[in-house]
């Protein structure tokens, strides 16, 4: 998986595979997972309701995601 900064663009939290939200900073296998399951989402906030994302996570992939 090539990181979403050494490549560019922005993942789209509601259509993206969990291969691609894998691209984004803190984000493995696991919470891509449940990002996924947890869909849909309006703001890059709302991440703070999926289980192991918390602020600091959701400060590393803010600017790089979006709903």
């Amino acid at each position: 998986v090539v990181p979403l900064t050494s490549r560019g663009g922005v993942v789209h939290l509601n259509s993206a595979t969990a291969a691609e939200l894998e691209r984004l900073p803190r984000v493995g296998p696991t919470l891509a997972a449940r990002i996924v399951a947890g869909r849909p989402y309006r703001h890059v906030d709302d991440l703070d309701r999926v289980k192991g994302i918390g602020p600091a996570t959701i400060a590393a992939i803010r600017g790089l995601a979006s709903p």
